[in-house]
Parts: structure tokens; C-alpha cells; sequence
């Protein structure tokens, strides 16, 4: 019977994760060597080679790609159990990684993180804001944010906004120079602000109004990876932008921005905190997903 040690499966995963023995051997507070060492004799025990070494990179072979799907998950858990015990006696601690969109973020960071990190003062949150559809558990993150409908179905998600409804707005300046589009597919006409996803997905414009829809691939002078900059520039008269409703609304109001074709606006379920159902979470995020379940239910 083959008996590695959580020691040996920890500095293993640490150094798949860093990607670098050094880097993780900083982690791990062990110097490189002895932690190269660790893992000459587990790969001689398994009898698997587990990485790919050069002298500029480190990388899992497909033995080691397989082990680390089913170990990192299960030190994951380990830990977890090991804080629940412990926060029973003492005040809860840990680290929150979280993955969403600059947008995203901001709700949760205007009215739950500041009540939820004061009374919880041992509690790190880590926001990475992306605009990619990241998978958290691949990508190291203990919980993300989307909109309700690209949530995974096996994960458990939160919700705590409202529906988002999509507009095409566009300057007054603009319309002077371009006459407003009376239907969708007036929109190939215009100067249009197009949206691409990091991974370099380009986002359409999908309209409906009482059952029937109309899916655009416009043209256009710009394209953007920020929802904010393409506010900026359809402000600027640049061109039209198809952008969240609830992000233009004080521009709607002062004028600076003309609501299009407004009834053709769709709507999508809110945004959610959303982590895997498959996973025991740790202390910290069941609190944080509580504070935000606990705001949802406020606003509602």
C-alpha cells in the first residue's frame, strides 16, 4: 500500500498552483531544494513522473494533471473542516477569493463588505475583477459572480440583484449627425460601440419585444473590454452602446444619453454570488454568502 502524506499532497499542490518550485517553496516557508527533494521520492513512490521541468518552467504531466483534480479539492475540504473546528472557539478567520466584473463587484462593495469586514475583522476578501466567464474552481477562486443565467447548473448561486435590462444609447450630438434607428436592423447602419470578452468573444446584440427578436452583428468605429469606457465614448458621440440600463440611468436623466429603440430592451435574471454545491465551503464564505443572502432579502 502506497502512503503519501498530506505534507507531500500539499507541497504538490502548492507547486502546481505557483507553477514554480521556488514560488512555492515560499509559500510553504521550505527552501527549493528540500521541496524538489519531496518531490523526487513522491513521483519515485507513485512511479509517475508528475511534472514537466525546465530550467524556465514547471508544468503537470498528465499523471500529475489527473492527481491534482482529485487532491486539491480534497485538501481544500481538509482545511475547511480543520477552520470550522477551530472558529467554533475562536473569532471566524479566513480568506474569500472571488472572481466577477468590475460592475459586479460594486453593490456587493458599497453595501456588504463594509458591515461584513468591520464585524469580521480576521475575514481577507480578494476581489479579481475580470470580465471573463472564469471557472472559479479551475482558476483557484472560491466564488464568483455572473448574471443568473450563466451561472453552471451545479453550482449554488445567491442572487442578490435585480434583472439587468440592455439599452442602446447613444449622445444627442450623435443623433444630430445620424437619424435614430426606428427598428433593430437600423442598427447595421450605425457607428456602433461593440463589446469583446477576454476570450476574445464579441458580444451580440440580442433584442426581443412582445415575442419576437432580432439577434444584430453590428459594425462600428470601437471595440471595448470595459463597460465603463464604452459609456464614456457613447457619451462622447462616438457612437451607439449597447450597455446595462441601470449603468446609464444618471445619463438618461441629465440627457447626456438618449435611450434607443427602448422597447426592445431585454431583460436577464440579476446577479449572483454563486460557488459549488459539490464542495463543502469554508466558514468565511458560508458568512459572506449569508451577509449577501441577508441584503437580498432586505431589498426585496
Amino acid at each position: 500500500m502506497n502512503r503519501t502524506g498530506v505534507p507531500e499532497l500539499t507541497a504538490f499542490v502548492a507547486i502546481a498552483e505557483q507553477k514554480s518550485f521556488t514560488g512555492a517553496a515560499k509559500t510553504l516557508g521550505v527552501s527549493p531544494s528540500a521541496l524538489s527533494h519531496s518531490m523526487r521520492g513522491l513521483e519515485a513512490r507513485l512511479e509517475l513522473r508528475l511534472f514537466n521541468r525546465t530550467t524556465r518552467s514547471v508544468a503537470l504531466t498528465e499523471a500529475g494533471e489527473a492527481l491534482f483534480l482529485r487532491v486539491q479539492p480534497l485538501l481544500t475540504d481538509l482545511e475547511c473542516a480543520v477552520n470550522d473546528v477551530t472558529s467554533e472557539r475562536s473569532t471566524p478567520s479566513g480568506s474569500i477569493r472571488l472572481s466577477a466584473s468590475e460592475s459586479s463587484f460594486k453593490p456587493l462593495i458599497r453595501h456588504v463588505m463594509p458591515d461584513f469586514l468591520r464585524d469580521n475583522p480576521k475575514i481577507h476578501i480578494e476581489c479579481v475583477a475580470d470580465s471573463r466567464l472564469v471557472d472559479i474552481v479551475a482558476d483557484g477562486f472560491d466564488a464568483g459572480i455572473r448574471l443568473y443565467d450563466d451561472v453552471p447548473r451545479d453550482m449554488i448561486a445567491v442572487r442578490f440583484g435585480p434583472d439587468i435590462r440592455f439599452a442602446a444609447v447613444a449622445s444627442p450630438e450623435y443623433l444630430t449627425r445620424h437619424p435614430a434607428p426606428k427598428v433593430p436592423h437600423d442598427l447595421k447602419s450605425h457607428r456602433c460601440i461593440r463589446f469583446r470578452f477576454a476570450s476574445g468573444t464579441l458580444f451580440r446584440w440580442d433584442l426581443d419585444h412582445l415575442g419576437k427578436s432580432a439577434s444584430i452583428d453590428v459594425d462600428g468605429p470601437m471595440t471595448m473590454d470595459n463597460i465603463n469606457l464604452m459609456i464614456e465614448a457613447a457619451v462622447s458621440g462616438i457612437g451607439i452602446a449597447w450597455v446595462p440600463e441601470n449603468q446609464v440611468d444618471a445619463h438618461l436623466q441629465a440627457g447626456t444619453l438618449v435611450h434607443l429603440l427602448p422597447e426592445w430592451g431585454p431583460s436577464y435574471g440579476g446577479a449572483c454570488l454563486y460557488y459549488p454545491a459539490n464542495r463543502h465551503p469554508p466558514m468565511a464564505l458560508r458568512m459572506f454568502a449569508e451577509a449577501v443572502r441577508e441584503w437580498a432579502r432586505q431589498q426585496a
